[in-house]
């Protein structure tokens, strides 16, 4: 969800501010191709971080381009060795990971990397005076030791199966943070890791300059100098995409099929594990009723917003994990497009019967609730309409609301919301706390306060099983349970949408998260990218 962390809360430049940049404010002149490596390559994107430390939940999935983790993910998003020699051994009780460290990794002040450095990241996220969200994503760990230069041991205080995908953390150095306010520290905005790229500098609300790290373990990258631009409005980017500023460009999907037709430019629709739904509280007296969710379920036409507001860039979605998991059940896949006399014949069993102006009543209640989403942005503003037109077809009223998060945080525990979630690499990562007891209530974990014990059990299950059938066995009841409790109407997994000059090269697409932006979006391997 884009509230749930803070690095994609705020929008950046106004959209006046965006639309009067030109080219030489978002890059510097192209650096000639010469045996040392490539030109600058630009990037827009519309999201721009709070900070760029790991420790304050920068990049935390990988791909972060300034610094690097234990493990990274290759084109699959399978696991491989970062700074690790190798995946990191798991002890046969499941309670201990041991890692060992390259030997010669250099940060980009050419200091040397060691294990004390990785100890002092986890810490520093461990400690409860650092504004870390990523706190809890790692409460399991009970120690983190250096029992010499080369070896880092993790202490786990329970067995929890995807431990080694939370090594992707990227290593900050200790000795330029040790004893500082990292809530604060100046290394924030000018940050040394041991990544393809250092940060030449950062401009708030305009852009980020990367310069290509001559020493990087992994090999010089291809190209000297990335740009990534910050142009929080949509239609501005496009424009200016158009302009020939950029090499590549995330769009929503309308604006680009606009490219589709022009040879100057290709258009890249990446699978991903962004779902787009909407949580229905239970505190709602309407939503509390079993018979309205499974109502609801019924009515929308998923195929529709695929079609219709995706212009086919995306999916149906029937439940929170993606159909490219391992782990996905192909039972909870419904119809993909409406059933309103199904939905009818529901609602009036459950004694909910037609009224005043079409709108359905029980015991003298109105089928009626609100359906919020942010105002700025605009598919979840048409994926709101598309499901108030849908649901006053078998005589639920809904009401759009367009609201700043501000306005829309009191209200969740009463009102519906169009929300985004989702990632690829493990089910636990944002399952667990959606919708599990413990967290209902908890702003926007589990912000529809539902609870089940079954679906309780599976979570755990999932993450306290190592063994791979039996976590699969867990995640099916898990999804079984959600698609006959209905806490959500899932309605679309997204096809993130980019615009590429045609002349780019090396772009390896794989299935992206929600949250990405300069990190984990098709630049994720940026340092093989050349343009022709």
């Amino acid at each position: 969800m884009t509230r749930m962390r803070p690095t994609f809360r705020r929008l950046v430049a106004s959209t006046a501010a965006a639309g009067m940049l030109v080219l030489a404010g978002c890059s510097a002149p192209a650096i000639p191709d010469g045996s040392s490596g490539g030109a600058t390559l630009v990037v827009a994107t519309s999201d721009e971080p709070d900070a760029l430390n790991p420790v304050l939940n920068y990049g935390v999935d990988g791909a972060s381009l300034i610094f690097d983790g234990l493990v990274s993910r290759d084109a699959d998003n399978r696991l491989v060795a970062g700074l690790a020699t190798a995946l990191p051994e798991l002890s046969p009780d499941g309670r201990t990971v041991t890692a060992k460290l390259r030997d010669g990794v250099q940060f980009h002040d050419g200091s040397a990397l060691t294990a004390q450095d990785v100890v002092f990241t986890y810490q520093a996220v461990l400690d409860p005076t650092v504004d870390s969200t990523l706190r809890s994503d790692l409460d399991m760990v009970e120690s983190v030791t250096a029992p010499d230069a080369a070896t880092v041991v993790f202490r786990l205080r329970y067995p929890y199966a995807p431990i080694l995908q939370r090594l992707t953390l990227g290593i900050v150095p200790a000795k330029l943070l040790s004893g500082q306010d990292i809530n604060t520290a100046g290394f924030n905005r000018k940050p040394i890791g041991t990544g393809p790229y250092r940060v030449d500098s950062w401009t708030p609300g305009d852009r980020l300059v990367l310069t290509a790290n001559e020493r990087y373990f992994g090999g010089r990258p291809k190209n000297n100098r990335v740009v990534v631009a910050f142009v929080a409005d949509d239609n501005v980017r496009a424009q200016r995409m158009r302009a020939g500023e950029f090499d590549a460009a995330e769009l929503p999907p309308k604006l680009a099929s606009g490219f589709d037709t022009d040879a100057t430019y290709r258009v890249q629709r990446v699978p991903t594990a962004d779902y787009r739904g909407v949580m229905l509280p239970t505190g709602n007296p309407v939503l509390a009723d079993l018979a309205i969710r499974r109502a609801l379920n019924l009515a929308v036409d998923r195929a529709a917003m695929v079609t219709g507001l995706l212009g086919g860039a995306g999916e149906p979605a029937f439940g929170p994990i993606p159909p490219t998991s391992e782990f996905a059940d192909p039972s909870v896949i419904g119809k993909p497009t409406a059933d309103p006399a199904a939905a009818g014949a529901l609602l009036d069993a459950a004694g909910w019967t037609p009224g005043p102006g079409g709108v359905r009543v029980k015991d003298g209640r109105p089928a009626r609730f609100t359906l919020m989403y942010p105002a700025s942005d605009t598919l979840r503003k048409d994926l709101a309409l598309a499901v108030t037109a849908d649901a006053k077809k078998v005589g639920i009223a809904v009401t759009p609301a367009g609201l700043t998060w501000d306005a829309i945080d009191p209200r969740m525990k009463s009102d519906a919301l169009l929300m985004g979630y989702g990632t690829p690499y493990d089910p636990d990562f944002v399952s667990y706390k959606l919708f599990g007891s413990t967290f209902a209530g908890q702003g926007y974990f589990n912000p529809g306060s539902y609870r089940s014990e079954v679906t309780d059990r599976a979570l755990q299950e999932g993450r306290d099983q190592i063994d791979p059938a039996l976590r699969t066995a867990a995640y099916a009841q898990f999804q079984k349970q959600l698609a006959a409790d209905v806490p959500w109407l899932f309605l679309t997994y997204l096809r993130h949408t980019y615009v590429l000059k045609s002349s780019v090269q090396g772009v390896t697409p794989r299935v992206e998260a929600h949250e990405h932006g300069v990190a984990n979006s098709l630049w994720w391997n940026i340092d093989t990218w050349t343009r022709s």
